[in-house]
């Protein structure tokens, strides 16, 4: 199958009016890495100063653990800083690590699903595929996420059915790769692992388990264990899967003509301010403009989207009014 069409900025915009879109800044990303993280702190303080706003901390906290996701992906694009390494530092070790994921690994991953999106060699096809689905289906999903089950499917069944699945000791002395089809079992769990995003793999649990004993030993230290399991565990086990979720269903799921159209390879949200609080942050709802110029930092991509939409060619691009209104379109009523 061919790669997903793509167009080249002279089609739509002069050099000059190129030239800001593709400067990238030295500061800006470390400073997201750092404002990511600051909301987080002030969350937390707040959820341990004032237990009755536990409830709001854990969004928050939930969708600035996305927003380290966000970063990652940034990152694996080679967004958040000028120096590759300095890039790959921040991407893996203080935004994909702590939610247990891996940059070096969602890298080809993302980079797959940008080169054949929509196509049947995506490897996010099947986040999309299923939509349009019954509200009841929908809910069920939203369920499962806040209810703690899709976090233990990714983060305990998913790794101890690809340990079961690993090649023996033997094969990995002689430096071989498993080249035998996947147990049934461990297909289903990888399979599973696709209900909202492929970013936390078996081979990320390690260092994910160590700095999480790490920031568990530093909140015993400070005499509050518990805000932990309250603010830092939980929002990780229910509204990060669920706004994951939100963001994997608003950015492909019933966009039609991507595969010829490359205005139509994503969909974009217009997010009100409680939509970035609470759902979507750094800019991660401007996601048709992504697709078409994947290397424009995030930052930018509010003034991309101005740019685009102020073309003929740029009309294309499906533009929802906010994220309520994506869930009414990706949903439909049973037949009576």
């Amino acid at each position: 199958m061919p790669a997903a069409p793509r167009i080249a900025p002279s089609i739509l915009f002069t050099p000059q009016e190129w030239a800001p879109f593709q400067t990238r800044s030295a500061w800006v990303g470390p400073l997201l890495v750092l404002h990511c993280w600051a909301v987080i702190g002030l969350a937390v303080t707040a959820g341990v100063m004032a237990p009755w706003l536990i409830p709001i901390c854990v969004m928050v906290v939930g969708t600035r653990q996305l927003g380290l996701a966000i970063l990652m992906h940034e990152a694996a694009h080679g967004g958040l800083s000028r120096n590759a390494r300095l890039n790959d530092f921040l991407g893996h070790w203080l935004c994909a690590v702590p939610i247990g994921a891996s940059l070096k690994d969602y890298r080809p991953y993302h980079l797959r699903h940008h080169r054949f999106v929509q196509q049947p060699e995506d490897p996010d096809r099947m986040l999309s595929a299923p939509f349009p689905v019954t509200p009841a289906s929908l809910r069920r999903k939203l369920i499962r996420d806040l209810t703690g089950q899709t976090f233990f499917k990714q983060r305990v069944l998913l790794p101890l059915a690809q340990i079961r699945a690993a090649p023996s000791s033997s094969d990995s002395a002689k430096g071989l790769r498993s080249s035998s089809p996947t147990s049934d079992s461990a297909k289903g769990m990888h399979e599973a692992a696709h209900d909202y995003e492929s970013i936390v793999i078996g081979r990320s649990v390690l260092p994910f388990l160590a700095f999480n004993a790490v920031l568990l030993a530093g909140f015993i230290a400070a005499g509050v264990w518990w805000a932990f399991f309250a603010l830092w565990l939980l929002p990780m086990a229910t509204w990060f899967p669920m706004v994951t979720r939100l963001r994997n269903i608003a950015e492909h799921a019933c966009v039609e003509g991507g595969g010829t159209n490359a205005f139509r390879a994503a969909r974009t949200t217009r997010a009100r301010w409680w939509e970035r609080a609470f759902i979507a942050p750094y800019w991660v709802n401007f996601h048709a403009e992504h697709h078409l110029f994947m290397h424009v930092p995030c930052w930018k991509l509010p003034a991309l989207h101005r740019a685009v939409r102020a073309r003929p060619q740029g009309r294309a691009v499906e533009v929802a009014p906010g994220y309520l209104d994506v869930l009414r379109s990706v949903t439909t009523r049973p037949a009576p």
